[in-house]
């Protein structure tokens, strides 16, 4: 699936992916108006406003990026009704050409982190048939629990041909507490980034690796020495936009060739008509204020990349 990712991203000339992170604020009052009218405002009412909304914006911006990345929390929030709504963005979205990142942090080892890669990258045995429960491209992995946390996805990924991103340098405030912390000298980041190295080495596409890195935008100098450290690594950079970063800060995550990172812009797009830049859009526009986000976007990145 690394391979999908980068002739999607080579296609679209956009190392972009959009997370789709919804919170009822976020959403236009007629949407959740017509779901209230059908549902009442209850959690089903509350899924139902979250997928319409998942829906527009996907509509308005499939033909631009890569890539989405759901974040499961999100949806968790409501309940059944709202990780059924989690299910049908990931259909949604791969039925739209999308590479689907789900955004589930999982962290466990043994049989629970086996059934965790199973569940959201594998198939499940039911009897004498199997199923894809969630289905995901990739999955984002919490490592500090060591290779035992590590090595059901990597099996999985291998059996199914898709990918995991490992959380390294995150881009919130307080991850200095622990990712920077010295270890024989060395800053904590630097030590998982050779470890993601080695985990790679083991699940390598054509020319990159199906074990993949999570890095702040917000840490550039960082990520210049984890680009270095994981050369064969696709990084994935949240923290675009409303976090702070953009695209200047961003050059030293790609390598020589322009591939190996992809960033995400989450409020920042699907929020984007609650911005002043794209109040023009309306309530109503909110889909088309969505695609020009991304528009933006990509021309700051390609801007970027252009000059260093």
């Amino acid at each position: 699936m690394i391979d999908q990712l980068i002739a999607n991203i080579k296609k679209t000339n956009a190392p972009i992916v959009v997370g789709l992170d919804p919170m009822m604020k976020f959403i236009p009052g007629h949407i959740t108006r017509a779901a209230f009218a059908e549902y009442g405002e209850t959690l089903q009412g509350a899924a139902e406003a979250i997928w319409q909304y998942n829906k527009g914006i996907v509509d308005a911006v499939c033909d631009l990026i890569p890539a989405v990345k759901p974040q499961i929390a999100m949806y968790e929030q409501f309940g059944v009704e709202g990780v059924a709504v989690f299910r049908k963005t990931v259909e949604y979205c791969k039925h739209k050409g999308l590479v689907v990142i789900g955004d589930v942090k999982r962290g466990d080892i043994g049989s629970t982190s086996e059934a965790y890669a199973v569940g959201h990258l594998g198939r499940v045995t039911v009897g004498s048939k199997s199923y894809a429960p969630f289905d995901e491209d990739f999955a984002t992995v919490n490592p500090y629990l060591g290779s035992d946390g590590i090595n059901p996805f990597i099996k999985v990924c291998r059996e199914e041909k898709k990918g995991i991103f490992v959380l390294v340098k995150t881009s919130n405030p307080s991850s200095g507490e622990v990712q920077d912390r010295m270890v024989d000298g060395r800053p904590l980041y630097e030590i998982m980034g050779e470890q993601v190295a080695r985990w790679g080495s083991e699940c390598m596409g054509e020319t990159y690796s199906a074990v993949g890195a999570v890095v702040g935008a917000t840490y550039p100098e960082q990520g210049k020495i984890l680009r270095r450290i994981m050369p064969k690594t696709y990084i994935l950079v949240p923290g675009y936009g409303a976090q702070g970063g953009k695209g200047a800060d961003l050059v030293h995550f790609f390598n020589d060739d322009g591939l190996g990172a992809i960033i995400n812009s989450s409020r920042g797009i699907i929020a984007a008509w609650q911005q002043e830049a794209y109040a023009r859009f309306g309530e109503d526009g909110y889909a088309d204020a969505s695609r020009q986000a991304v528009l933006d976007m990509r021309e700051d990145i390609a801007r970027a990349l252009a000059s260093r």
